[in-house]
């Protein structure tokens, strides 16, 4: 493939992205209402079936993450893709015209066993990016949540004022009509030769985890990494229920704040990091980010005003730049032809703080805002948060020193 062909693709998988981060974003808005009017119950409690349903996505992933990974590595990243954008779109029908809560569940489990896009993404990136580049295309990933974010949920709180089943209906018409764009135009990232069989022992879960303990410097900023994406689901799983509790915020503003959020990340990852990361290098980068990551949780944990909200989302979002950085280190450890492995491997690690992230932060949020708690704090997802990005630069400082003294990462 040659720079123009590289260059096409990364437009499109961008695309892609985008498209699949509206259709998710769509539905954002109006998923505590939706669940409570299924349930008979309150928010509190709402809460906790949003956390179980994320928990069977994820458990999902978990499992079939590294045999889409390994599937990729063996037939290439378009079919595998194709597939997975249409296991969204049938997702997105099960939930839109469930009867009760337990097809939640079912479209859950499908999407959880399809949805390997941004697996399968991120490998078809590394394929087509030079090393000295890949840490940029990786913000990619970052620009389309970020794109996703400023449209899909501020569309879902506005036709959630419709109907709470009709932001489902169009995430699905999104998923459905990305897989027949795809169809005719995304063209094939991994050539014949750089494919390799499928082998079972290396797409289990548990073996696919312990293929990342082969290389130098990934273990601990795995490490780093799953301590980001678990603190990263205090505001996937709760940001709505929080802000709702908290200021009272219906479907339209939640769908407001979350586009500003998006659009503070298509500013950072679209832009920033192309000149940050080159400036000061991947190492400062991780160790800026994780930072700012950290300051934003706390002032989402105690702000008392919506304003402050607004204004707590600016050095929050500025910390996305330690993920780019992350990824490229990690992703610079790996041959050419294992890329689609450890993403798949890396994915399964995600999902693994996306089974267990939700229980906690929801069941967090449940226990200080039931009629029963002592201490009423909706804020509490967020300050453990901020604990697990602490910790996350533990983490990091541990594995880059000991990869600096063999490489230097800047």
């Amino acid at each position: 493939m040659d720079n123009k062909a590289k260059s096409g693709a990364l437009t499109f998988i961008f695309i892609t992205l985008i498209i699949d981060v509206i259709g998710l974003g769509i539905i954002i808005p109006v998923i505590p209402k939706l669940l409570q009017t299924m349930i008979g119950g309150d928010l509190s409690q709402a809460s906790k079936y949003s956390g179980w349903l994320s928990f069977a996505y994820a458990g999902m992933q978990f499992l079939f993450s590294p045999i889409v990974g390994g599937l990729s590595d063996r037939f290439g990243r378009r079919p595998v893709l194709l597939i997975s954008l249409l296991g969204f779109g049938i997702d997105y029908l099960f939930m839109g015209f469930a009867p009760t809560i337990w097809w939640f569940f079912i479209g859950r489990l499908i999407a959880g066993i399809t949805g390997a896009s941004f697996t399968t993404a991120t490998a078809y990136i590394a394929d087509v990016s030079p090393p000295e580049k890949r840490a940029q295309n990786f913000g990619l990933i970052g620009v389309a949540f970020g794109v996703g974010f400023i449209v899909g949920p501020v569309l879902g709180g506005l036709l959630g004022q419709f109907g709470v089943r009709i932001p489902f209906y169009a995430s699905a018409i999104l998923a459905l009509l990305n897989a027949i764009y795809g169809y005719f135009v995304l063209p094939e990232s991994l050539p014949v030769e750089n494919r390799r069989k499928f082998d079972w022992k290396r797409a289990n879960p548990a073996g696919s985890l312990s293929r990342i303990a082969k290389y130098p410097v990934i273990l601990s900023l795995t490490a780093s990494l799953l301590c980001i994406y678990l603190a990263g689901q205090a505001n996937q799983s709760t940001w709505t229920f929080i802000t709702i509790a908290k200021f009272g915020w219906d479907e339209k503003m939640v769908g407001y704040s979350l586009g500003f959020i998006g659009l503070m990340i298509a500013i950072v990852q679209g832009g920033l990091i192309r000149v940050v990361i080159p400036a000061i290098g991947q190492k400062r980068s991780i160790y800026f980010g994780l930072a700012l990551y950290t300051i934003g949780f706390l002032l989402f944990a105690f702000v008392t005003q919506t304003w402050m909200m607004f204004v707590a989302i600016i050095p929050f979002s500025l910390g996305g730049i330690c993920g780019p950085a992350l990824q490229g280190v990690i992703s610079g450890q790996v041959a050419p032809n294992e890329q689609g492995e450890i993403q798949g491997s890396l994915t399964s690690l995600i999902s693994l703080t996306s089974i267990i992230g939700p229980l906690l932060m929801n069941n967090l949020f449940s226990y200080f805002t039931a009629k029963t708690t002592a201490i009423y704090f909706p804020g509490a997802p967020f300050l453990m948060g901020a604990f697990l990005s602490l910790l996350s630069v533990l983490f990091a400082m541990k594995s880059l020193a000991k990869f600096s003294r063999h490489e230097k990462i800047g």
